[in-house]
């Protein structure tokens, strides 16, 4: 795997990680009892995926998957401001969904078509699950289409889309202390 691969995979691992966290915020108070089970779903797949690809980074640059996941500060991550904001508002979570799964399948199609096959295939199987989380964000976005507040929420998101990964919110170091807090309450060298 290349520096460009490696840059590229740990891009969409700490995406697919920070966003599993934000949407497991909906776990217990989305509007709909079946949008608690389908958030959860999704936040599940989504850091597993992190995980999966951390795996593959961390055997090319001698680490773990944890220590990628969890032992870098806040500033090392390369996850778009996207997926780091922190929503109180449904419409702006479902187009956060839209928006990121629509560009997530985009970047999936490009590994997919990776020279390198272990990349490659584990592009498949994301795409495979991903699949299900387009499925429910193109619903979502049928139904709250002409709401006003979801076309808004829209066009005041889409430009994090483009926006450089070297700068990051406020709330990524937020919720980088949550997410980091038994880990680094333990000694150096715990085993889990």
């Amino acid at each position: 795997m290349n520096e460009q691969d490696a840059r590229s995979l740990l891009e969409i691992a700490d995406d697919e990680l920070i966003l599993g966290w934000r949407d497991s915020e909906w776990t217990g108070i989305a509007p709909f009892l079946e949008e608690d089970v389908a958030f959860s779903s999704i936040a599940q797949n989504e850091i597993g995926h992190a995980r999966a690809l951390y795996e593959l980074v961390a055997r090319e640059g001698g680490t773990t998957a944890d220590e990628l996941a969890f032992d870098r500060p806040p500033e090392e991550y390369r996850c778009s401001a996207l997926v780091e904001r922190r929503f109180l508002d449904w419409e702006q979570t479902i187009a956060r969904h839209y928006l990121y799964e629509t560009a997530d399948e985009g970047r999936l199609q490009e590994l997919k078509a990776s020279g390198d096959p272990e990349v490659a295939g584990l592009a498949a199987k994301i795409d495979r699950e991903e699949a299900y989380h387009r499925m429910h964000a193109r619903m979502w976005f049928d139904r709250l289409k002409d709401e006003q507040r979801f076309t808004a929420a829209l066009e005041e998101l889409r430009p994090l889309l483009d926006a450089g990964r070297d700068q990051h919110t406020p709330e990524l170091a937020e919720l980088w202390e949550e997410m980091t807090m038994v880990r680094r309450s333990q000694p150096a060298g715990t085993r889990w």
